[in-house]
């Protein structure tokens, strides 16, 4: 990732009201993460709530719309009878999978690591 240098043009990212902050939060949370990660065929919404365990259904319901108002997922109406939906990823969101990918790979191969330090620093912040 390229860090802009202080005072150039680029800087922009670090403002509050730089564009980029809403996409970020709305798509590099957890859950939105989790969602693209599963979508890698279209799924059903209990299908996707199944796969995601501790995911509530009003909190995948927001994830979802989300990531479609973002043109990262696709709904499409089911013509059965009741009437399913299902959600795939669009090619902007078959686009973050492989940076996603990256990230979810460092985080496991890092994951000891990281717990370390975090155990290390409570007992150090409880002396």
């Amino acid at each position: 990732m390229a860090i802009p240098e202080a005072g150039t043009s680029a800087e922009i990212v670090y403002r509050a009201d730089c564009p980029s902050r809403p996409i970020l939060d709305q798509i590099a949370d957890k859950w939105s993460m989790m969602v693209l990660a599963v979508l890698n065929e279209p799924r059903r919404f209990n299908e996707i709530k199944r796969r995601l365990e501790g995911v509530t259904q009003r909190v995948l319901t927001q994830t979802l719309r989300r990531l479609e108002r973002n043109g990262m997922i696709v709904r499409r109406v089911l013509p059965t009878s009741p009437v399913g939906v299902q959600y795939s990823l669009t090619p902007l969101g078959e686009s973050l999978r492989e940076p996603f990918g990256r990230l979810y790979d460092w985080t496991v191969d890092n994951a000891d690591e990281i717990q370390r330090h975090q155990m290390e620093y409570d007992r150090r912040d409880q002396s």
